[in-house]
């Protein structure tokens, strides 16, 4: 037993001493392969280092073309934005043309104080006379678009041409231009501020800037991030250019749409720009009276009107729609553009009245004592686009007009402006008179509280001029009631009232309240 169990022992000690002899080599075969490798390596990484001249040639020329394409600093814009660097261009129909031209006279700057283009389908009388003799911008005829797709039932495919306006105006290429403006023919802009407007923003960026409609039903057709052409929009050099590449091939991809807006849109949604929305800009998809709307106008410079034919005029008794807006042009816009429509609120405790100041336009004096809360909210004198009273149709609060018959306001419109000299320095001075519909009757009320329609007729308003309103943060001016109702002439009774900025600790609110 003893003897076969050594002979196993020897036979397997042999066995180990072979596999080490066998190991041995060629781990020091692998031990040398493995050093060979991480020498090699190393060699052709530091190699790789050192680039060749066509390498560094190719990655710089990347870099540039990269840099080309990123706009420079903020710092670098030097000036600001004037009417020299803007480019309008108006959509136009020479089926409305003699009449709605009326319009474009009042706002636009004739003899080269503007830029701008009115596009038409066709030719029309100014179409081959001098600007200087019309007053009005440059005319051009828009290319051709029967071969673009249109599909909508209801729509017209002027909508095509219409949509491409900013694209063949970009075309033009024009020097120093900074923002492409669009808008329609029956569209009023107010220049000044619309400027003040643009130099929020830097025009080397991509920008589409407008607003929406009033009316809550267009927005869902349409869309809530959309800038109704009506309304007028801006747009950037750099996004006009991206579009006018782009927009051909966009129109041909949705022939389904309804008008031009929304292809804009659709191309401006293709590019990834959404829309920036200022509450300047307005549609004015209503109906009736505007007196509601503007007399409660949002705490931001207006910057446009439309749809004015289908609205009441401005201002009552005008013999035209186009003569009530010259009356803010020849008067409020010359003396403080920046103020025009903005609201104060303030009241006359002595009579128990609240006043609301649209500065430029009107005043409403109701009896009572009504918060600025509900005061700043618009007052339903206008029908949403669908001619329906219904409240709920509308993209912003509404309040009736009068929650009481004994609320109803006395409305004093508009009806000189000037510049005046006072102790305090150069003011201006608006004067608004009492209103009423013909045959007009007031609602019987039980209040012991004074009518102002019986016992004031005229307003007269004093406000300093405030070109850098729009420089400081938003806030609503503070009007103060100077003196209460007073004779004047043939025994007729005038209120002073003083709008400005308001002093420090000043808010709405009834004195001795």
């Amino acid at each position: 037993m003893m003897k076969g169990g050594g002979g196993k022992e020897t036979l397997t000690a042999s066995f180990l001493r072979f596999l080490l002899l066998l190991l041995l080599p060629l781990t020091a075969f692998y031990f040398l392969y493995t050093l060979q490798l991480l020498l090699t390596s190393a060699s052709s990484a530091a190699s790789n280092c050192v680039p060749d001249a066509v390498s560094v040639s190719r990655v710089s020329a990347n870099l540039t073309a990269a840099e080309k394409q990123l706009p420079p600093p903020a710092a670098a814009v030097s000036t600001a934005t004037t009417l020299q660097h803007v480019v309008f261009g108006i959509a136009a129909s020479s089926r409305f043309w003699d009449k709605r031209k009326e319009y474009i006279k009042v706002w636009w700057r004739p003899r080269g104080a503007m830029r701008g283009y009115v596009w038409l389908d066709r030719k029309v009388r100014e179409s081959n006379m001098s600007t200087a003799r019309t007053g009005l911008p440059d005319i051009r005829i828009s290319s051709d678009t029967s071969a673009f797709p249109y599909t909508h039932r209801r729509g017209h495919r002027s909508a095509i041409r219409i949509s491409r306006i900013v694209s063949e105006t970009f075309r033009l290429d024009l020097p120093g231009v900074r923002w492409f403006v669009m808008g329609d023919d029956d569209t009023v802009f107010f220049p000044d501020n619309l400027l003040t407007v643009l130099n929020k923003f830097d025009h080397r960026q991509h920008y589409y800037i407008g607003s929406l409609s009033e009316s809550h039903l267009q927005n869902i057709y349409f869309s809530y991030g959309m800038a109704y052409g009506g309304g007028g929009f801006a747009i950037s050099r750099p996004l006009a250019e991206a579009l006018a590449r782009m927009q051909d091939g966009c129109l041909r991809r949705y022939p389904a749409l309804y008008g031009s807006d929304d292809r804009i849109q659709a191309c401006m949604a293709e590019l990834g720009v959404p829309l920036t929305k200022h509450p300047g800009f307005h549609q004015y998809d209503v109906y009736g009276d505007l007196l509601g709307l503007l007399a409660s106008h949002p705490v931001a410079p207006i910057v446009t009107l439309h749809h004015l034919d289908v609205v009441k005029p401005l201002f009552p008794e005008v013999r035209s729609r186009a003569a009530a807006v010259r009356r803010l042009f020849d008067g409020p816009v010359k003396l403080d553009t920046a103020g025009l429509m903005q609201q104060s609120i303030c009241y006359d405790g002595a009579n128990r009245w609240t006043v609301s100041v649209a500065w430029g336009f009107t005043v409403l004096v109701a009896r009572g004592i009504m918060s600025p809360r509900e005061m700043e909210m618009p007052a339903r004198t206008f029908l949403n686009w669908y001619r329906r009273a219904d409240y709920t149709a509308y993209a912003f609060n509404t309040r009736p007009l009068a929650r009481s018959p004994c609320q109803k306001p006395a409305v004093y419109y508009l009806s000189s402006a000037r510049r005046a000299a006072l102790r305090g320095g150069v003011t201006t001075e608006t004067r608004y008179d009492r209103w009423r519909h013909p045959n007009e009757t007031r609602p019987a009320c039980r209040w012991d509280i004074t009518d102002p329609d019986a016992h004031l007729d005229h307003i007269v308003v004093l406000k300093k001029p405030d070109p850098g309103l729009w420089d400081r943060s938003p806030r609503r001016n503070c009007c103060r009631v100077v003196s209460s109702p007073k004779d004047g002439k043939n025994g007729e009774k005038t209120m002073t009232i003083d709008v400005g900025v308001c002093r420090e600790g000043e808010f709405s609110q009834v004195a001795g309240a």
